[in-house]
């Protein structure tokens, strides 16, 4: 059977956090979806397309991963692609809190479903998606954040 996971977020715009943490899982699954969330309820800052091509971008030589996008709750994509782990990135103790509360909470919703937490590196503990914005939308130029290869100025 295939380890197939799921890498739920909003990547908005993704990080090199992200990445790092991506990257250090691959070799934990067979296949591993980057699964964009749509939100209604969310604006986003970058449009859900320009999100998958810069992904799509980033790991375009790493044939195991896949960026999709969904709606819903993650442990019902989970069943859909048949996805037996959601990897999620730590930084604090404060994300292992609330991320534990989820991952006990989709435990519940669907058994099979397996919490695979990573740390982040070190170097990327203060960086999240929502710094990366807010430097963006006072001027500032953010692409020290983000992967190689992607212009969040174009």
């Amino acid at each position: 059977m295939d380890k197939i996971a799921v890498f739920p977020g909003s990547f908005d715009p993704i990080t090199k956090g992200h990445e790092s943490v991506i990257k250090r899982a691959l070799p934990l699954f067979d296949k591993l979806y980057i699964a964009i969330g749509i939100n209604a309820d969310k604006k986003d800052f970058f449009p859900i397309e320009k999100r998958m091509e810069w992904i799509n971008q980033v790991f375009k030589d790493y044939s195991t991963v896949e960026v999709i996008k969904y709606e819903g709750l993650t442990v019902d994509l989970c069943k859909k692609i048949k996805a037996k782990y959601i990897l999620r990135g730590l930084r604090t103790s404060a994300d292992f809190e609330f991320e534990r509360s989820i991952g006990q909470i989709n435990k519940k919703l669907f058994s099979d479903i397996e919490t695979v937490f990573i740390l982040t590196a070190p170097e990327h503990t203060s960086l999240n998606s929502s710094i990366v914005r807010d430097i963006l939308k006072h001027g500032g130029d953010a692409n020290q954040f983000v992967p190689e290869g992607i212009d969040l100025s174009a």
